[in-house]
């Protein structure tokens, strides 16, 4: 098979991904994408370096066995700790962080910009690190939100909840001390609380969705390297998950706006 025919690989510890997988739905139409979401193993953002680490190596595994032409690490948590990873593959791989680093020091006019995102992802300090070799004037607030996945995954995302506002309030507060004027979602599943917390931080501060800029930066990725498709087509869109299907299947549509019940397959993750 021509390589720019393959389909592209997206892995995330559950559902935050498709935050990213629909973002890429948008800029590029045309390409088929496989998706895997470790909803068995969720969240990464707790575990060890070692433990997260092995959990990436073994959801890239399972996207090479389906020949993809490039992977993206669709995941705050793998893109911050499992940095080595990149190095070992063979296809075009990228997380999230770089893009979205990117786009946040663009959009910051006051110079200082907050992070939100597991506990793993502050812990690494990669927003922060990538920021200072992008622009090492501008000041950044880390916040790590060990809450947000959890309220993700269980539907928790309507602005005007009281559980969801009193969750956003109590972590977003120190970033607004701050002055911050650019928050980067730091974690695919945080587009989904994005009103929420736009609603409580205020319009005047910009908030960076690694979705989008992980999708325009795989669309430059490949146009680079020749691996676009060529043709206009309806693309198809393949789900794994390492659980069951089911609650992966209502939420999804929740993600996705569409409809994907009795499409998603499960797997043994650890075969890989």
């Amino acid at each position: 098979m021509d390589c720019k025919n393959k389909a592209i690989g997206i892995f995330d510890s559950g559902l935050g991904g498709l935050t990213a997988m629909k973002e890429l739905m948008n800029v590029l139409p045309s390409e088929d994408i496989v998706y895997f979401g470790d909803t068995g193993r969720v969240p990464y953002g707790n575990r060890s370096v070692d433990t997260i680490i092995k959990y990436a190596e073994q959801d890239v595994n399972f996207l090479l066995k389906h020949n993809v032409k490039a992977i993206i690490a669709a995941c705050g948590t793998v893109s911050s700790v499992a940095t080595g990873l990149p190095h070992t593959l063979t296809v075009p791989f990228t997380g999230v962080v770089k893009p979205t680093c990117e786009a946040a020091v663009k959009a910051t006019k006051n110079g200082r910009i907050g992070v939100i995102g597991t506990t793993a992802t502050i812990g690494s300090h990669s927003y922060k690190k990538q920021i200072a070799e992008l622009a090492p004037h501008i000041e950044v607030v880390e916040k790590d939100c060990p809450l947000f996945v959890p309220l993700v995954e269980n539907g928790f995302t309507d602005p005007d909840d009281i559980i969801v506002r009193s969750v956003v309030e109590r972590y977003v507060t120190e970033l607004m001390e701050k002055s911050v004027d650019t928050v980067i979602l730091g974690c695919t599943h945080y587009p989904l609380l994005k009103a929420a917390v736009s609603q409580i931080m205020g319009e005047n501060v910009t908030l960076i969705d690694s979705g989008r800029a992980t999708a325009l930066f795989t669309a430059e990725l490949l146009k680079g390297k020749g691996l676009l498709r060529e043709e206009e087509r309806e693309a198809t869109y393949k789900f794994f998950v390492s659980d069951t299907p089911h609650n992966f299947e209502s939420l999804a549509g929740i993600f996705l706006g569409r409809n994907i019940e009795n499409k998603v397959t499960q797997i043994d993750i650890e075969q890989f």
